[in-house]
């Protein structure tokens, strides 16, 4: 790690010619262009200087945020989980139009398999299988995003249950969206990639209209990831 030269630079401009100027304390003395390389160190150093004190800044103003935001919910999601206001809220969030609201409450089919693991209940009462799903689940109903959990989705002679499958509120086209929650799981990654090869075979395509997230134990999913997600989909 090269270490950086003391003093500042000042750069003035004399008709179309620029001098450099050094100073330390209360000095400042002319630099000459035979010392190039000494003013490219102090020009450097004035802008890691500028960068440092913007990152400082920028670091205070997250923490900042995150200090603000650090409760699993805020006042406006404790509502909406209060059974006492929820049903008076819930109308509120319905999609906009009516016949995307028929389509999310039309009775579909759903994986009956591993009811046990469905111990997540979202904002939307939707009981789901991981906390991230809960998080993924909550978002849409929130952004009134008409969506289904684990409805069924036959391809060929395989019964897929994505996670959600999402009616776009302006295009009316079918999205599906993945939840990967153990990618630090070999067998689980392979079983993952699979699944991905099976949905491309169908036209089911990542970035196109698949929508997939992944997180494994030191990287987890959070709320931002899910919400940029949901406006560049959808809005």
């Amino acid at each position: 790690m090269s270490i950086l030269p003391p003093g500042k630079l000042t750069v003035t401009k004399n008709q179309s010619r620029y001098k450099w100027y050094i100073s330390n304390e209360n000095q400042q003395s002319y630099l000459p262009k035979s010392q190039k390389s000494l003013a490219e160190e102090l020009a450097k150093k004035k802008y890691l200087s500028y960068k440092l004190e913007e990152l400082l800044l920028e670091k205070k103003v997250c923490t900042q945020y995150l200090q603000y935001f650090a409760k699993p919910y805020n006042k406006s999601e404790q509502l909406l989980a209060n059974p006492r206001y929820f049903p008076l809220l819930k109308s509120h969030f319905k999609p906009k139009s009516q016949t995307h609201d028929e389509w999310v409450n039309t009775i579909y089919t759903q994986n009956k398999n591993h009811p046990e693991h469905l111990i997540h209940k979202s904002l939307s009462t939707n009981l789901v299988r991981s906390k991230s799903e809960a998080m993924i689940d909550t978002a849409l109903f929130q952004n009134k995003i008409p969506f289904r959990y684990e409805c069924l989705l036959q391809l060929g002679d395989l019964p897929f249950f994505p996670d959600f499958t999402i009616l776009h509120p302006i295009t009316d086209q079918i999205y599906y969206w993945e939840h990967f929650g153990m990618m630090d799981n070999p067998t689980y990654a392979k079983n993952a990639f699979s699944k991905l090869q099976i949905y491309c075979s169908y036209n089911i395509v990542p970035s196109i209209n698949l929508i997939t997230t992944y997180e494994t134990r030191n990287a987890p999913l959070d709320i931002y990831q899910i919400e940029s997600i949901i406006h560049y989909y959808f809005r």
